[in-house]
């Protein structure tokens, strides 16, 4: 294999990696309203070789109750469960999900920060991959060969009291991925508080996407999130959602676009910060 893949693959490239060696596949479908849905869609059919790790019980740590809805892992524990995947240091990751990548970011931000950056997103997803006329099957992937590796750190977080903190700040920007109706405080259907935090941004992640489910060109993209930002420092952006998972598709758009120093995530997100009443709230 001479070519990595860092941000996006495409269909027809995925296709031609299939039979290479050290490249693993990751199908990550989910459904927030039936959590147990992508697994059913995986079984009934999915790209040869690829893998099915679930949001819930693969992708995020042990929730508390106020620590959001997808707490991020622990480093080492992801490490290993990558590691029994196949997956250690020289190994092309592929991530898909059914069309918009919303979970497949998930694998992408997680496995960059644990210093593995050779780590795709299948552009326009399952959908993609069918539209294109390629195969899909029901047989299980072969049993992989485990690998052994230690992450080291390569992304930035921040959490709930470095928010809170540096709020007034003007070096920091937070970057809010939910719906413009729910960033309003409007039409909240799965966190307990409506509204934002005060003082951040909104950049609907389905943004970042053509009408194919397919990203958006880098100019395109960087043109908006230079309107979206408005003069502010895209180096000062910390990223956010409704649970810290779809944060990571305005981090890939803005890694896709050329912006450097842009990765900064709050794993939390709304999803935490409203779970504690003392916290402020803009609606």
């Amino acid at each position: 294999m001479t070519r990595r893949y860092t941000t996006l693959i495409e269909a027809g490239e995925l296709a031609e990696l299939l039979d290479e060696p050290d490249r693993v596949l990751i199908d990550c479908r989910h459904s927030l309203a039936d959590t147990a849905l992508g697994e059913r869609q995986y079984r009934a059919g999915h790209i040869r070789s690829a893998h099915f790790m679930h949001l819930d019980r693969d992708l995020s740590g042990p929730m508390t109750g106020t620590n959001g809805r997808h707490p991020l892992p622990d480093p080492q524990a992801m490490a290993e469960r990558f590691g029994r995947l196949g997956i250690g240091p020289g190994v092309q990751v592929v991530a898909c999900d059914e069309a918009n990548a919303m979970v497949a970011v998930r694998v992408w931000w997680l496995l960059n920060w644990l210093g593995h950056p050779e780590v795709a997103v299948l552009n326009g997803g399952l959908a993609a991959w069918t539209a294109a006329g390629l195969p899909v099957t029901t047989d299980p992937p072969a049993e992989p060969v485990p690998r052994s590796w230690t992450p080291g750190l390569s992304l930035p977080t921040a959490d709930a009291a470095q928010v809170l903190n540096r709020l007034a700040s003007a070096g920091m920007n937070l970057l809010d991925a939910r719906s413009a109706d729910r960033f309003r405080g409007e039409n909240e259907t799965i966190d307990p508080v409506a509204g934002h935090i005060p003082g951040s941004l909104n950049r609907p992640w389905p943004d970042n996407l053509a009408a194919d489910s397919r990203f958006k060109p880098a100019r395109r993209l960087r043109e908006e999130f230079l309107a979206v930002l408005a003069g502010r420092d895209p180096r000062s952006v910390v990223h956010l959602c409704g649970s810290g998972v779809s944060a990571a598709h305005n981090i890939l758009a803005m890694r896709i676009a050329g912006f450097e120093g842009t990765d900064t995530l709050y794993p939390g997100s709304w999803s935490e910060w409203c779970s504690d009443p003392a916290r402020p709230v803009a609606a």
